[in-house]
């Protein structure tokens, strides 16, 4: 878009440098080509930014599902692992830490200690049968992986929008614009490598 007005604003002036078009006409033109232009760039912008805080929300619905469900399975492993207090004590500890994150960037460190937390109580389970036959535990470790899988497709969507408000806020004559009127980059939700919600939880019947 931002192409098309500077083409049309250079083939303006240069037919009014060759007298193709006469100033008077071209002159008025010109201006409402500009404004024409601010408005969409910042209304481009407004939208680049809703669309990233609306993925954002998103994200922030299924990390609330994710946090509603770990109390119950610290319960269910508890039930027959009781001598792992340490283990339910770092997922609590992670799970609170999660919660009271505020920016992206606190989030995406939180989300990782609590991935390797969720990790370690899986592990933990492994260890004993009669815990990974039962009913209750089978349906929140399936409940957990959907959870997870809904946050990798999130944190993708979420990404991508502000992939897409970083470049144009960079880009010339965006940045022009971007600058005038304090929109500014935002941060990408990344979790590291071996992360419970990059790796979601394989159900096992």
């Amino acid at each position: 878009m931002s192409i098309i007005f500077v083409a049309l604003f250079v083939l303006l002036v240069v037919s009014g440098l060759f007298d193709l078009i006469t100033w008077k006409f071209n002159i008025p033109v010109l201006v409402v080509l500009v404004l024409v232009w601010f408005v969409t760039m910042y209304n481009s912008f407004v939208s680049l930014r809703n669309r990233a805080k609306e993925a954002w929300a998103d994200i922030e619905v299924q990390l609330k599902r994710r946090y509603d469900l770990i109390p119950n399975l610290v319960n269910s492993v508890k039930g027959y692992a009781t001598h792992e207090s340490t283990a339910f004590e770092k997922v609590t500890s992670a799970r609170a830490s999660a919660m009271s994150a505020k920016s992206v960037g606190d989030h995406s460190k939180s989300e990782a200690m609590l991935g390797q937390a969720i990790t370690g109580l899986f592990g933990i389970a492994e260890a004993y049968p009669d815990l990974k036959a039962n009913t209750n535990f089978l349906e929140l470790q399936r409940e957990l992986s959907d959870t997870e899988n809904k946050i990798q497709a999130a944190r993708r969507f979420y990404n991508t929008n502000v992939r897409d408000l970083n470049t144009s806020v960079e880009q010339f004559p965006g940045n022009v614009i971007a600058g005038m009127f304090n929109f500014a980059k935002m941060e990408f939700f990344d979790i590291p490598d071996n992360d419970a919600a990059q790796n979601p939880v394989e159900v096992k019947f």
